[in-house]
């Protein structure tokens, strides 16, 4: 029987990719020894879009067997006072008996290797131990983050209060910048919330598994990576192997959306290192208000822009697919602004947008994807984190890799001021500080190309995880 290896993601777009990402790579290097299946489930998180990059990848990739689980047999908890983090995860609980019912199927004509699954599938550990499967855990942000979840038993047991009221209160976690415990992730925030107790849950099976795989590279997180290494993230037990095999990014004709044709072909029309490009992830919205904002100060900045704009949370109930800019802008913008700047409704190609000469900064939200996906082509960041661990790694990135330069929200509603904007991305483009910025992420470029190279330090760890499954 042929060796199998099955990768088990959580639902949502940032983490199939990561996770189909990881799959292309173990087939580049190891075709001859492991075949590949992906399970999905099935349910209230799937969209439109997370379907036609299933397809795509099914139709270029056709090593990748998908796996599509059953629709769960019982009914979610979907009353109101339950945060919506609390229902998917029990939603992946739920789907305890799909993975069981397909790992037994794939068993009886593949050996599976290994599982590797998602840190909020962590209730897969006790099902594929049953079947005396290897799991891995598939941590796909960065090492921060990891050393940040190995040590919050630690921290949990160290208060009684809900991170949410610990607005001035700074947390200490091995191998990170001190952050503030209202900028933990959301999940986190309510002690009294059941996605909290899930986190804590799924935090503690870390050092249970064979192994943890991160998608980062040693050189891009060198104090996280030593405090993991160190042991000091895991006081009471021993840390498992750790395997850094990042970068894994999206290839750029992955992810192609239609409606992307123009803003390539003025990108490359612009000068080299003149277009700031402001992209927020599938989840990234923002209010008429914050819309508004950030057009007066792309405005005002005077440098050249490319700017994508999602539907506002207020009218994603409304039947209108695309955002309305002459209702969301201010008025006369995209006439004053024509030329030197291109607002693009909902979607661009990320991975190619950035590749691009013209393009000379990143306003981001700071998810871990688009992180790697900056560091790989080299452009400096402006960091403006929105949900989940992204604070987190705004952090990272402003106080220790010095990638990136904070935006600073402007008053108690969380509004960024047209002020703001401008500024920082005069800074990033214009300042000595942007230039070094430029620099450092010129540098660190190249450490993420050095890291595959035959003897690079993720081509070694990732050797080193598929002999551990061979030896399984």
């Amino acid at each position: 029987m042929k060796d199998c290896v099955v990768l088990y993601p959580a639902p949502g777009m940032g983490h199939i990719v990561s996770m189909v990402e990881l799959g292309k790579l173990i087939l580049r290097h190891h075709n001859h020894q492991f075949s590949i299946t992906i399970l999905l489930t099935t349910g209230p998180f799937d969209t439109s879009a997370t379907t036609s990059y299933i397809n795509h990848i099914s139709q270029t990739n056709p090593s990748i067997t998908f796996h599509h689980f059953p629709s769960i047999s019982v009914s979610l908890d979907t009353s109101p006072n339950r945060s919506g983090a609390a229902i998917a995860f029990e939603f992946i609980r739920f789907n305890d008996p799909n993975l069981r019912d397909a790992l037994q199927a794939i068993s009886r004509t593949s050996t599976v290797r290994a599982l590797l699954i998602d840190f909020f599938c962590t209730s897969a550990l006790h099902v594929a131990s049953n079947l005396n499967i290897p799991t891995y855990y598939f941590f796909t942000s960065g090492a921060a983050l990891l050393a940040a979840f190995l040590y919050l038993p630690t921290i949990h047991n160290q208060t009684t209060e809900s991170f949410k009221d610990l607005t001035t209160t700074l947390l200490k976690f091995p191998g990170l910048p001190q952050i503030r415990g209202s900028h933990m992730p959301e999940p986190l925030l309510d002690r009294d919330d059941q996605a909290y107790h899930d986190m804590i849950f799924f935090a503690s099976h870390l050092p249970k598994s064979k192994g943890i795989i991160v998608n980062t590279f040693e050189s891009l997180e060198p104090k996280a990576v030593k405090a993991i290494a160190e042991g000091i993230c895991v006081p009471s037990a021993p840390t498992p192997p750790v395997y850094y095999t990042g970068p894994l990014i999206a290839d750029a004709d992955d992810r192609t959306g239609e409606g992307v044709s123009n803003c390539l072909a003025w990108l490359d029309a612009q000068p080299s290192r003149s277009v700031v490009f402001l992209c927020f992830g599938t989840r990234g919205t923002f209010s008429v208000a914050q819309i508004k904002e950030i057009a007066i100060g792309l405005e005002k900045s005077g440098h050249r822009f490319l700017w994508v704009v999602r539907i506002p949370p207020s009218d994603e109930n409304s039947k209108a697919e695309e955002p309305d800019l002459d209702a969301l802008l201010p008025e006369g913008f995209l006439e004053r602004t024509q030329g030197r700047g291109l607002v693009v409704k909902s979607w661009a190609p990320q991975v190619a947008v950035l590749s691009r000469e013209s393009v000379g900064g990143f306003v981001t939200h700071c998810g871990w994807n688009s992180v790697l996906e900056a560091v790989c082509a080299g452009v400096p960041m402006v960091a403006w984190p929105l949900y989940s661990e992204q604070h987190m790694n705004k952090a990272v990135l402003v106080e220790d890799l010095k990638l990136a330069i904070p935006m600073e929200q402007s008053d108690e509603n969380g509004l960024v001021s047209a002020g703001e904007v401008e500024k920082r991305v005069r800074e990033l483009m214009g300042s000595e500080e942007g230039r070094a910025l430029r620099r450092r992420s010129k540098e660190m470029r190249e450490n993420a190309m050095a890291a595959w190279t035959e003897f690079g330090s993720s081509m070694t760890a990732f050797t080193e995880l598929a002999q551990s499954w061979q030896r399984a």
